[in-house]
């Protein structure tokens, strides 16, 4: 089964779990109502004890809530999916056309590798038998040409195993690579569908004094993990535009014909090791996103800062105005005596 069929399963299982939100509204809509009424009786009785008119617009929340939990799949979940849905989308198809041109680039440059190697007599038996058969044609059978056979076949056989093993490694590195972002796609849809059942719940407990910022936290989180995906998708469309630009420097030096390709050429394991690591720093990379009162603590020192930056300036206004006043009282209590 390829890797993308296994996405789309994914895509499936969020889809077959969505209905047991509803089952959860059920529960949730008995805690919210609860809790309604004490935030409705609290208010009240806060204002009616202050001797203060009553602000019905406050009260309205627990009811706004509670719709949302009534129908919590097609208006909470149904409108976040369907605005965060095209960023997916938008992400997925730049991925696509990346991965088609460095697909296209890469087979172009295997030709002319190969065709750079073949014009080079010192290469060309490694990798054409007929070159190979060629050149053991035109030796003799003294002892120089004997070892010169064999040498020709160890080079041949290191290059080949070589060719192989780079191979092997490159088909396991790709192989780790693609699970390493089914791991991440599979603890995203995980996460989604547990945040989407416990939705309502997490809704119905903000309505209680003192849990309002439940409900920020909840849409903060489900909108960072939806986000996962996008800039997985992100990451690898950069690793391709990388690798692409790699390998058409490379098609530009071999369309050199004095230019020897070297066959130890490793780039693009590098870039998939770094891939790999780099995809288990998605969750960092989406928090960094959307936050829930993000800019809340650089407000808070800014306006620390400025109260603490006009206590200052008031001190020493004051200070001032203090010294002026007290030389004024002194001239004036000296002019009096001299009197």
């Amino acid at each position: 089964m390829e890797f993308n069929n296994l996405h789309e399963i994914l895509r499936g299982l969020y889809d077959e779990m969505m209905p047991l939100s509803e089952t959860m509204a059920v529960v949730a809509k008995g805690v919210a109502g609860l809790g309604a009424l004490f935030y409705v009786a609290l208010k009240v009785w806060q204002a009616l004890s202050r001797a203060e008119p009553i602000d019905v617009f406050p009260l309205l929340r627990p009811f706004a809530i509670g719709m949302c939990i009534m129908f919590f799949p097609t208006i909470v979940l149904g409108t976040i999916n369907g605005v965060l849905s095209p960023i997916v989308k938008g992400t997925h198809s730049m991925l696509e056309g990346q991965v088609l041109d460095l697909n296209t680039l890469q087979q172009q440059k295997d030709v002319l590798e190969k065709e750079a190697m073949l014009r080079n007599p010192a290469t060309a038996y490694l990798v054409s038998d007929d070159e190979f058969d060629k050149k053991l044609d035109d030796l003799g059978w003294s002892f120089e040409d004997i070892a010169t056979m064999v040498s020709m076949y160890r080079d041949q056989a290191v290059y080949n195993i070589k060719q192989e093993i780079k191979k092997e490694l490159r088909e396991i590195l790709e192989l780790l690579f693609q699970a390493a972002a089914l791991v991440v796609d599979t603890i995203r849809t995980f996460f989604l569908i547990v945040l989407s059942i416990l939705g309502p719940i997490a809704f119905a407990i903000s309505v209680w004094d003192g849990f309002q910022s439940t409900l920020t936290q909840w849409l903060s989180r489900y909108i960072s993990v939806y986000l996962w995906l996008p800039v997985a998708d992100l990451f690898s469309a950069m690793l391709a535009k990388i690798n692409a630009m790699s390998v058409q420097r490379d098609i530009e030096l071999l369309s050199d014909p004095s230019f020897v390709p070297d066959p130890e050429n490793s780039v693009y394991l590098i870039f998939m090791i770094i891939g790999i690591v780099g995809y288990f720093t998605i969750p960092t990379v989406t928090s960094w996103i959307i936050q829930a009162g993000g800019a809340g603590n650089f407000t808070r020192n800014v306006s620390q800062a400025t109260m603490r930056t006009g206590n200052v300036g008031a001190a020493a206004a004051g200070a001032a105005v203090g010294n002026i006043g007290g030389e004024l009282l002194d001239n004036k209590s000296g002019g009096q005596k001299s009197n």
